[in-house]
Formats: structure tokens, sequence, C-alpha cells
């Protein structure tokens, strides 16, 4: 089996199973939207040992745009680790893997880049007293 399973008719059925089964994106729906998902992404990527073909839970719907940013933000390096922008009605984070909810598989820029590596930090920046 090739490293992506997309092309493949197995695929096809997971992704329309998951769209029949949740028809609106998953993180606009939290944000209290209803936007129609075109997209199916998995929650733990290939890349990070995700399972090709995982069970429907192991699946999100997603409108594009909300695909896009995910990717961006989790699935390429240098992403910011925080896939889902905005809070929900309650005013917490919509993204589970938010570092509010202790991280999981997200890493936070936090740990990424110490407060000294920053440029122009008080940490780094050494200041002088005046006479």
């Amino acid at each position: 089996m090739a490293k992506w399973p997309y092309n493949t008719s197995t695929w096809g059925n997971l992704r329309e199973a998951k769209l029949r089964a949740s028809p609106v994106c998953e993180p606009c729906r939290r944000r209290g939207q209803i936007v129609r998902a075109n997209t199916v992404d998995h929650v733990r990527s290939i890349a990070r040992g995700g399972h090709p073909f995982p069970p429907l839970s192991g699946l999100m719907s997603m409108c594009s745009s909300c695909h896009s940013v995910k990717t961006a933000a989790v699935d390429r390096k240098g992403g910011t680790g925080v896939a889902f922008k905005g809070t929900d009605v309650t005013g917490l984070p919509v993204d589970p893997m938010h570092p509010f909810y202790g991280g999981g598989d997200t890493p936070s820029k936090d740990e990424q880049l110490k407060a000294p590596d920053r440029p122009g930090s008080r940490i780094s920046t050494k200041f002088r007293r005046r006479p």
C-alpha cells in the first residue's frame, strides 16, 4: 500500500461515510457556526503515526478553510501548533489540543522558543543602571 491512501477506494468510501455521519465542519460548529464540510482530515496525521484508515472517530469533517489552517498550523514544519483559532460560546479554545487543555500532540510555541532566545525580550536584553 502507498504511504498516502487518498487515491484508494477504501479512503473514498471512508471519506464518504464520515461526511454522511458528520456533514457540518466540526471546528466551525464549535464556534457556533454552521458550515458544510467538504474535507475529511485525520485527527492524528499519517505523518505523525496515525492510521491511514482509522475508525470514523479518528477522522474530522471540515470545511476547506479550517482544513488549510489546521494543516499549516500542525502538520507542516514551523506551524503555530494551534490548529483551530477562536473560542466556543463559553469562551474556551475551540482546539481540543490547545495548550490550555494540556496540549496533547500540539507543541506550544513557548516550548519551541524560550524567552532568552526571543529577540528583544527583557530577559535577553541587558540594561545598564543610570548613575
